[in-house]
C-alpha cells in the first residue's frame, strides 16, 4: 500500500512514493521560487506552482505507482485567493516571509487583535482588497494545502487541515471554529475559507492523477516533519535545520496553557488531528539558521559549498574564544528581538577561517539549544533527545556541536527531509498502511547518534545573545 506524496516548500515542489517499509523512491522536483519585488515583499505564481506539482506528481506517479492514498505537505501560512468559478489565481500567492501587512498588524494590535505579519490573516485581507474590494465576487481563500488539494481533485476540494488552519490567524485558540471577531475584522466572508477537515482522513479523489487515488493526509510542513521523524508520542522532539531551524514536540490531547506565546517564547500548535483527536504541542522558533552558511559562502567566500563548512571547522578543535550570534534576520525563540542583529565576538590577531566558520556551527547550535530550553520550560517536561532533519543534518561537525550545546543525544533522520515521511504516514494511517500511530512511531530508524563530548559555555552564550540584541531599535520594539 504506497503513497503518493507531494510536498510545496518554499523553493520548490517534490513529489515521491512512499512504501510500507517508509523507504522513499522516485522523487522527482521542480524548482519555483519566490520574487522580492521590493523590499519586505515576498511572493510566488499559484500557476506556476500548480503546475509544478502536477508535474511531478504525475510523474512520480507513473514511476512508482498505483498507489492506495496521497499526502501532501506544504510551507505554511502562505496564501493564495482564487476565483471558484474559473480556478485561476486572482493575484501572486503572498509568502509567509512577506511583512506587507506588518503596519496593519500593529493598528489591529491596538484593537485587541493579535496578529503577525507571517501569519495568512493579513495576506487574505490584502488580496481580497486588490481583487474583490467589495467582497461581492465568489472567491476562495486558501493557504498553499489548500491551493494544492484544489489543484489535485480538479476543482473539487475547498479543504484545510487544523495544523495549517491554526496559521491562518483566523482560528479561536482552541482550533475548534473560525474566528468570527477577526474575520469580521478583516472583512474575510466565511463562505471564502475552506472545510477543515483532519490531518489523517480520506477526504476525496485526486481526480487530476491517474487512477483518482484517495487525498488521506494533509500536514505543515514542521508538523509532517514531526510525524516522519516518529515524534507521535508525548515528550518526543524534533527540530528542522533548513534556511531557519524550527523545534516542535509533541504534548498529547491537552492544549498548552497559554493563547499565543508562552513564557518562554514558544507558540502552541495542533501536531495533527485523527479520529475525532486533535495532538497539541509547541513550536520554537529560529529566524536563521543555514542561512548563516550561506553567507559564509556566498557573501564571505570563506567556503565553497555549504558541505565544506563541516571539513573547515572540523580542522581546529575549538574556536578559540570566537563566538558567533546568528542573528541575520532577528532573533526569534526565546527572544523575539526583530532587530537583534548577527554578531561575531571574540575576534584576535590570531583568528582564521576555519576559527571563524567553527563559530558559525556552534552559533546555530547553541541557537537549538535555546529552542530546547524554551520548548521544556513552555511544555512542561524535558526532551530526553532530539531528532534532527533538514539540509544541516549531513553536517556532522554541526550535529555534534548540538548535541554538545543542548547536552541531549541527537538522532538523525534517515532521509534529510522528513516531511515525505510524514504526509505519507498521515495518509497511510487513513487508509490502514499502518494501523496506529505507535506503529508509525516504531518506524523511526536513525541514520546515526551521536552523544555530547563536551560542554559549550551557556551563560558566555546568554551573554554573546545580549550583546547582539537590540542593534536596530525600531525593529527591536515591534512586538505581534
Amino acid at each position: 500500500m504506497s503513497i503518493l506524496v507531494v510536498v510545496v516548500g518554499t523553493s520548490g515542489v517534490r513529489a515521491a512514493v512512499v512504501h510500507p517499509d517508509a523507504t522513499v523512491t522516485h522523487v522527482h522536483h521542480r524548482e519555483v521560487l519566490p520574487t522580492s519585488p521590493t523590499q519586505g515583499f515576498v511572493e510566488f505564481d499559484p500557476a506556476v506552482m500548480a503546475a509544478a506539482a502536477l508535474e511531478v506528481a504525475r510523474a512520480a506517479l507513473a514511476a512508482g505507482g498505483p498507489v492506495d492514498a496521497v499526502g501532501i505537505a506544504n510551507q505554511r501560512a502562505s496564501t493564495v485567493v482564487w476565483d471558484r468559478a474559473t480556478g485561476a489565481p486572482v493575484g501572486p500567492g503572498v509568502g509567509w516571509q512577506d511583512l506587507r501587512t506588518a503596519g496593519v498588524c500593529l493598528m489591529l494590535r491596538d484593537q485587541g487583535i493579535r496578529l503577525a505579519p507571517n501569519v495568512s490573516a493579513t495576506k487574505a485581507q490584502f488580496l481580497l482588497d486588490l481583487a474583490d474590494p467589495q467582497r461581492s465576487r465568489g472567491l476562495c481563500i486558501g493557504t498553499v494545502d489548500t491551493w494544492l488539494a484544489w489543484t489535485l481533485s480538479d476543482g473539487t476540494l475547498h479543504v484545510t487541515d487544523p495544523t495549517n488552519a491554526a496559521l491562518t490567524g483566523l482560528r479561536t485558540a482552541d482550533g475548534s471554529a473560525w474566528n468570527e471577531v477577526v474575520l469580521d475584522a478583516l472583512r474575510i466572508p466565511a463562505e471564502a475559507l475552506p472545510q477543515v477537515v483532519e490531518s489523517s482522513a480520506v477526504v476525496g479523489p485526486a481526480l487530476a492523477l491517474d487512477g483518482a487515488p484517495p487525498l488521506a493526509g494533509i500536514a505543515g510542513d514542521q508538523q509532517a516533519s514531526l510525524v516522519g521523524q516518529g515524534c507521535l508520542l508525548p515528550g518526543l522532539a524534533k527540530i528542522t535545520f533548513g534556511t531557519g531551524g524550527m523545534l516542535d514536540v509533541c504534548l498529547g490531547p491537552d492544549r498548552p496553557d497559554f493563547d499565543t506565546r508562552g513564557p518562554g517564547g514558544t507558540f502552541p500548535i495542533i501536531a495533527w488531528a485523527r479520529e475525532g483527536r486533535v495532538t497539541w504541542g509547541v513550536e520554537a522558533v529560529m529566524l536563521s539558521a543555514g542561512t548563516n552558511v550561506e553567507w559564509l559562502r556566498d557573501d564571505l567566500g570563506l567556503i565553497a559549498t555549504a558541505a565544506e563548512s563541516h571539513e573547515v571547522a572540523a580542522s581546529c578543535t575549538d574556536s578559540a574564544g570566537v563566538v558567533y550570534v546568528p542573528a541575520l534576520l532577528g532573533l526569534g525563540t526565546p527572544f523575539w528581538d526583530y532587530g537583534a542583529r548577527g554578531t561575531l565576538l571574540g575576534v584576535t590577531r590570531g583568528t582564521g577561517r576555519a576559527q571563524v566558520v567553527r563559530a558559525v556551527l556552534e552559533g546555530i547550535a547553541q541557537r537549538g539549544a535555546d529552542l530546547v530550553e524554551a520548548a521544556e520550560a513552555d511544555g512542561g517536561s524535558a526532551i530526553p533527545s532530539l531528532r534532527v532533519d533538514g539540509g544541516m543534518a549531513a553536517n556532522s561537525t554541526f550535529i555534534q556541536a548540538l548535541a554538545d550545546a543542548s547536552g541531549k543525544a541527537v538522532e538523525v533522520s534517515p532521509v534529510l527531509e522528513a516531511t515525505t515521511l510524514g504526509a505519507a504516514f498521515l495518509a497511510g494511517l487513513a487508509v490502514g498502511t499502518w494501523p496506529d500511530e505507535e506503529a508509525v512511531a516504531d518506524t523511526w530508524s536513525p541514520r546515526a547518534r551521536v552523544e555530547p563530548d563536551r560542554s559549550l559555555d551557556r551563560e558566555r552564550w546568554k551573554d554573546a545573545c545580549s550583546r547582539a540584541g537590540g542593534w536596530v531599535p525600531e525593529l527591536s520594539s515591534l512586538d505581534f
